[in-house]
């Protein structure tokens, strides 16, 4: 896991004061790994460090650090004092955020601690030079060592809608992704755009095209039949790492000839993926989120992407 600093930032700029909560150590069994963490603040939460109780108590013991400011580290036995079936041991370092302290956070690699930096922890961070990889979060000799988490992914979702909303609100927990979300209308867009989520507003979604990354990942969810198109056909020129269009085996159809006419050859049509997500699944909202967020997060997309088009034809 990383520190997601931009994330703490805007959480920051919006609350004022935010407690971050990271689980430093784990020994035994425990329900997240080290480097797990989440965001509170006066009226809410974001992200997980798992466990109900363990959880439900870091939160409310964040809640009263919020006035004070002041950091701690603090060691839960989960078996014996939270009543969890897991048994482990865990370590939680919880810090009080404001937006000056959030903004200083180095962009690669947080250390924090007390006294003079320890061997060991400069020995990791010389490691993690010469190889020209970020280290692992590790808590070591009363110092917290964590990479900070940069978008290693661009996706792009097309629509606002019901499907959208949903997709959007899956992905945006997810680190190492950066969303663009873009629709016609800024009143189509919720009240509380997910942070770190790009909304974008556009009359006409295909000029925005050329300003995606070539390698982006894109996912097609709007209203408009026109609109879908104009998007297949602006990505088949612009090029893309994976495309998906929301629709049935008989709009992707009118939609293949429709490219054809416009001059793409059918090898570069049978790129973009239609339908989108897991048949199996059922034709609501959120169950078609449910499998394009999957679809997304296998490891083989363009794999799967090709495969895909192939049993949908």
């Amino acid at each position: 896991m990383s520190f997601d600093r931009d994330a703490l930032i805007e959480r920051c700029t919006t609350h004022q004061r935010v407690a971050r909560i990271v689980v430093a150590q784990v020994r035994g069994s425990a329900p997240r790994e080290v480097g797990a963490a989440m965001m509170v603040w006066d009226t809410g939460q974001s992200g997980t460090i798992g466990g109900g109780a363990l959880e439900f108590e870091a939160a409310i013991a964040a809640r009263e650090m919020l006035a004070s400011g002041q950091d701690r580290v603090t060691r839960h036995a989960l078996g014996p004092d939270l009543g969890q079936c897991c048994g482990g041991h865990v370590t939680l370092l919880t810090e009080v955020y404001d937006l000056t302290r959030a903004q200083s956070v180095p962009a690669d690699v947080v250390t924090r601690g007390k006294g003079p930096q320890p061997l060991s922890v400069r020995r990791i961070l010389a490691r993690s030079r010469d190889r020209g990889a970020s280290p692992e979060a590790v808590y070591v000799e009363g110092w917290m060592v964590e990479p900070v988490v940069t978008p290693n992914r661009d996706i792009w979702i097309w629509g606002a809608g019901h499907v959208g909303r949903v997709l959007v609100n899956t992905l945006s927990a997810l680190p190492g992704i950066a969303l663009t979300w873009i629709d016609t209308d800024a009143a189509r867009f919720p009240a509380e755009v997910p942070t770190g989520v790009r909304a974008v507003v556009a009359a006409d979604p295909a000029t925005l095209v050329p300003f995606a990354p070539p390698p982006a990942d894109h996912v097609i969810v709007t209203y408009s039949h026109a609109i879908d198109l104009s998007l297949c056909h602006a990505l088949l020129l612009h090029g893309f790492g994976f495309a998906g269009l929301i629709g049935s085996k008989t709009k992707w159809v009118r939609f293949c000839s429709r490219l054809s006419q416009s001059g793409h050859s059918a090898e570069d049509i049978a790129r973009i993926t239609c339908p989108i997500g897991s048949p199996e699944f059922g034709k609501h909202p959120q169950a078609i989120a449910i499998g394009v967020a999957a679809q997304l997060l296998k490891p083989d997309l363009r794999a799967h992407a090709r495969s895909h088009q192939k049993d949908s034809a």
